[in-house]
């Protein structure tokens, strides 16, 4: 099945279990080609959800990392990330640091911070050997498949996620925050409806409150927006976790996720999330050259397991609206 696009005459090949997927014959000049297309390509991706372009052979970091730039007029900078980034340049930054054999479940980018990014775009320079596809679920479906009384508990009280910044696992906080000035660093707090709280070892303790399902800002439609199952403790490999709490003790993770009013997620409801991801994945593995651009609200990616090299570069853009979020109720985070 195809989906012909008339204004640009191109053809977006839809197939079950698969994201969009728009051929191309490789252009000349990707980074032209690019910018004459950015509307085009961002008509398609509020219709679909996703768009995995093929054929641009950017295989090239600087090559792949202009096109992204071409597509991304302001690309935003990375804060609050929840693992260290390469930069290659300002607003292009490297796939998430995380160890090839773990995967990275279903998530919205940065559905945490006050202004999530709207568009995601991804470019592979190099394509892992085995595994390692950004598969991709749409957050619309996921929520009508969620339980309703599950979901009218999360629209009431929102999501809370905490964090424990430290220098081992996860971003550190000079990281995550672009830097070390402790009086910046609450500044962003502040205006983010960030509550913190400095630990007596010089570690930074915070806690967030933001909405688990938000509207799109074009369609109207209601989206699953959150990144709860993710960061929760119960998602980690049960070696990992147990390893986390007898270094870092429960209340210290370097990351959980909780109820807006604060009561623990159980790992039934974790579980229940995961598996209604996983029936509603579609995945293609990467091929390198691939261009992907994805709706930030209404799709979902992960980010699978994978053996061998594997170059993704990532940028992100088009900041959404303060989220509207419950109140925080607390001015520290403990």
């Amino acid at each position: 099945m195809s989906c012909l696009f008339p204004a640009s005459l191109l053809h977006v090949e839809l197939r079950p279990g698969m994201p969009p997927i728009l051929p191309v014959d490789t252009p000349d000049d990707a980074s032209a080609w690019a910018a004459d297309h950015r509307q085009v390509l961002r008509t398609l991706v509020t219709e679909h959800g996703a768009v995995l372009v093929r054929g641009l052979d950017l295989r090239d970091a600087d090559r792949a990392a202009d096109v992204l730039h071409r597509l991304a007029a302001a690309p935003m900078t990375d804060r609050e990330s929840f693992a260290p980034r390469r930069t290659y340049t300002p607003g292009v930054y490297s796939s998430s640091a995380w160890p090839p054999n773990q995967p990275m479940c279903m998530h919205h980018e940065l559905s945490y911070t006050l202004q999530p990014p709207g568009l995601v775009l991804f470019a592979c320079p190099t394509a892992p050997t085995t595994g390692g596809a950004t598969a991709v679920a749409d957050a619309a479906t996921v929520l009508e498949a969620l339980p309703a009384e599950l979901v009218r508990r999360f629209e009431q009280e929102g999501w809370l996620l905490s964090r424990t910044y430290n220098d081992e696992i996860g971003a550190s906080c000079g990281e995550a925050f672009g830097t070390d000035d402790r009086g910046a660093i609450e500044d962003y707090c502040r205006t983010s409806g960030i509550a913190f709280a400095w630990q007596p070892d010089g570690s930074l303790r915070t806690r967030q409150r933001r909405p688990a399902v938000t509207a799109h800002p074009v369609t109207g439609r209601r989206c699953w927006f959150n990144q709860v199952a993710f960061l929760n403790e119960w998602t980690i490999e049960p070696e990992i976790r147990e390893y986390l709490i007898d270094v870092y003790g429960a209340e210290s993770l370097p990351f959980n996720t909780s109820f807006g009013g604060g009561d623990p997620i159980g790992p039934d409801i974790i579980q229940l999330l995961n598996d209604i991801y996983a029936t509603h994945t579609a995945r293609e593995p990467w091929r390198a050259g691939d261009l992907m651009l994805v709706d930030n609200v209404r799709t979902a990616h992960s980010r699978e397991a994978f053996e061998g090299p594997r170059e993704v570069l990532v940028a992100m853009a088009e900041p959404l609206s303060p989220v509207q979020c419950p109140p925080a109720g607390e001015t520290s985070a403990g």
